[in-house]
């Protein structure tokens, strides 16, 4: 689905129509994690959720920690959103697609060992069992089958909480103190446009960070690109594109996840080659893409740089110990 422009705004009417239905939204979750029966596995589960619909920057913050890590036996487990395996199933890049994983386990398994399962405690016992002792899960805080050690909230500081309703009245998938009660800090990417280290009021610790593209991604700085992105927020993209010195020739925004067919990305091709540009798109997006029109398209990685290094190697040293 595509994310509502009025989740985004204050005073919607929309918004205002729609909060009967967010508070049965609401209840349900609460009621939910309330009656399940959470389970608890030998390893360290560390969790990297978010409270709002769509993107946040999960995946890079898990990936950022899998790298502060990197002394420690550890591995990803992750539903495998947009995937058919069931698992638990040890992910394997040269064998899995994202038609079979999804898109996120695929980027996962290129920084350390990922496990796909959607009933999370079969997954997090699988790989504690391998010999891991630590369980970096990518999404599934307001999941509540599985005990947490440590919960990080990932924050996009442009978004903050949206207009700051539940679902369908807004972003979130629970309310923000309710959220804030189970976490055990924050992680805020990019400017704080929202003013949420305000809005928390110290009651966690707050980590900022960055998305940067890598060095890779200079090879497109300057360039004429034709771009298109299923995302959470593609604009997000757009925007990092021409913060690099891009010009955008034409911009495509899909659906989060969206399922590219042949067709459609034939069609992009002729409107790049129509307006003598470079197509280019996410790295999770272009795993999603048709084999045979993968050589064809430019990528734009990026990493989850840390403001303070040392203080988040700090806290995860303190938390694990």
């Amino acid at each position: 689905m595509k994310t509502p422009d009025f989740w985004f705004e204050s005073g919607s009417l929309a918004a205002t129509l729609l909060s009967p239905v967010s508070a049965l939204f609401d209840a349900a979750g609460r009621f939910a994690r309330a009656a399940a029966q959470t389970q608890k596995t030998d390893a360290t589960i560390i969790c990297v959720g978010n409270l709002v619909a769509g993107g946040a920057g999960k995946t890079p913050t898990a990936i950022a920690l899998s790298r502060l890590l990197h002394d420690r036996e550890h591995a990803f487990l992750t539903r495998g959103y947009g995937g058919r395996e069931p698992g638990p199933l040890l992910v394997d890049p040269d064998l899995h697609t994202a038609h079979n994983v999804g898109d996120e386990a695929l980027l996962l398994a290129q920084a350390a060992p990922t496990y796909v399962a959607r009933h999370r405690p079969a997954g997090a016992k699988v790989i504690a069992a391998s010999g891991a002792d630590i369980v970096i899960m990518d999404d599934g805080f307001q999941n509540p089958s599985l005990v947490k050690d440590i919960s990080f909230l990932v924050v996009d500081g442009m978004t903050g909480f949206g207009n700051g309703r539940v679902i369908p009245a807004g972003p979130l998938r629970e309310t923000v103190p309710n959220g804030l009660q189970r976490a055990d800090a924050i992680v805020l990417i990019g400017e704080d446009r929202f003013d949420i280290r305000g809005r928390i009021g110290g009651q966690l610790p707050v980590f900022e960070a960055r998305l940067i593209p890598t060095a890779e991604a200079d090879k497109l700085a300057g360039r004429r690109v034709l771009a298109f992105a299923g995302i959470g927020r593609p604009q997000k993209f757009f925007d990092t594109l021409t913060g690099m010195g891009c010009e955008i020739a034409a911009q495509y925004p899909f659906q989060d996840h969206h399922p590219y067919r042949a067709k459609q990305i034939k069609k992009l091709l002729e409107a790049a080659a129509t307006l003598d540009a470079t197509p280019v798109t996410t790295e999770k997006d272009h795993l999603r893409l048709p084999d045979e029109f993968r050589p064809l398209v430019k990528t734009l990685p990026v990493e989850l740089h840390w403001n303070d290094p040392s203080a988040i190697a700090a806290f995860l040293a303190a938390a694990l110990a």
